[in-house]
């Protein structure tokens, strides 16, 4: 498989895959879930899904709603195939994806670097004034 090809598929299932939880799931578990990558195996056999979600706030709640989607990739697996024409539909693998959260801690530390650093230039410059 080429590389496109595989990324054209990832990017296919990952868009299916956020209309189906979004319009046919109806477990409150997975609400204000988010498909943030799908990677596809070389041979197409397995397609590892990564989620998030902002109303899993700890640990415990993360690894549930991972829990769920592996318990319902059967299902969600069956609504893909059911929507395009290939002969083979990977096996979905479920995982959470923590880089929205990871990325808004750094962005955080980053701005408070950023005005620590203006703090400390702005006292260098009133030092150096006569």
């Amino acid at each position: 498989m080429t590389p496109d090809r595989a990324e054209r598929i990832a990017d296919y299932i990952r868009a299916e895959l956020a209309t189906v939880v979004q319009r046919e799931m109806r477990d409150p578990r997975v609400s204000l879930l988010s498909v943030t990558d799908t990677q596809v195996s070389r041979d197409f056999a397995v397609a590892d899904v990564y989620v998030s979600s902002v109303a899993a706030t700890d640990e415990a709640a993360q690894q549930e709603l991972v829990s769920v989607l592996n318990k319902a990739a059967g299902f969600l697996r069956s609504a893909v195939a059911k929507r395009q024409g290939w002969r083979k539909t990977p096996k979905l693998r479920f995982h959470y994806d923590d880089l929205p959260e990871r990325g808004a801690r750094i962005g955080a530390l980053i701005d408070q670097a950023v005005r620590a650093d203006q703090g400390n230039q702005r006292a260098r410059s009133a030092r150096d004034e006569p």
